[in-house]
């Protein structure tokens, strides 16, 4: 078979296959139309939860970065005359604070953001004494997917259990933090807090084991030396 010959059967077999292609659209055309609008919906409605979430979490971010200027605002010096964004007494601050983490934690609760802001609104109930709020907030920070965020939580939620007489449901807590340790809380700083409360609660003998062991697991480290420090102390 020549060359010529075999060129002219592809150019047929092409044109027959393009004939079919256009005959099967033509003979199925209302429901190759529903399938390309239905495309174009998903891909108008993708964009949209894209720009959607975008606008959103910018605008968490920005109420967020508000909340903690807010939060880390500096406080008056006795005597100084009163200035703008500097607060007369901790207390002040805490509750300025705390109305915007919260309001945060309502508008943006299912973002990151949002649980962010139920962790610091926990944070700020506990400073101003409100300890039932305070656990509310901080028991939905610690159920955070974010393990970091998640620990810190429990472990401001451990201390207020040790300060409002539940040293039960603090020592589980600081026990399940030293098993599943993370960035934010490593297990040596839980170990600390639960010898902390092993002192305070006249166990002696435990706090020092605690003590003696962050000693031995962090010989140059932070919590090493405070561990060094209370076993020389004596407590």
């Amino acid at each position: 078979m020549d060359t010529q010959t075999r060129h002219a059967l592809k150019g047929d077999k092409f044109a027959e296959a393009t004939k079919t292609g256009v005959s099967w659209v033509s003979g199925h055309r209302e429901g190759v139309v529903r399938w390309v609008v239905s495309a174009v919906v998903v891909l108008v409605l993708a964009a949209g939860l894209l720009i959607f979430w975008n606008v959103r979490s910018s605008a968490a971010d920005s109420a967020l970065g508000a909340a903690l200027d807010t939060y880390t605002s500096p406080l008056a010096i006795p005597g100084a005359p009163p200035q703008k964004g500097v607060y007369a007494t901790a207390n002040e601050r805490a509750k300025a604070s705390n109305q915007q983490f919260v309001s945060i934690a309502q508008q943006y609760g299912w973002m990151p953001q949002g649980v962010r802001a139920h962790y610091f609104a926990g944070v700020t109930y506990a400073d101003l004494g409100q300890t039932s709020q305070a656990e509310t907030e901080l028991k939905s920070a610690a159920d955070s997917w974010n393990r970091n965020l998640a620990n810190l939580a429990r472990l401001a939620l451990a201390g207020l259990y040790h300060q409002t007489g539940r040293d039960n449901e603090a020592i589980t807590l600081y026990n399940e933090l030293a098993t599943k340790p993370s960035v934010t809380v490593p297990a040596t700083v839980a170990q600390l807090d639960l010898a902390d409360l092993y002192a305070a609660a006249g166990k002696r003998d435990q706090a020092r084991a605690l003590w003696a062991k962050v000693k031995d697991a962090d010989k140059d480290g932070m919590a090493g030396s405070i561990a060094a420090q209370k076993l020389a102390a004596g407590q």
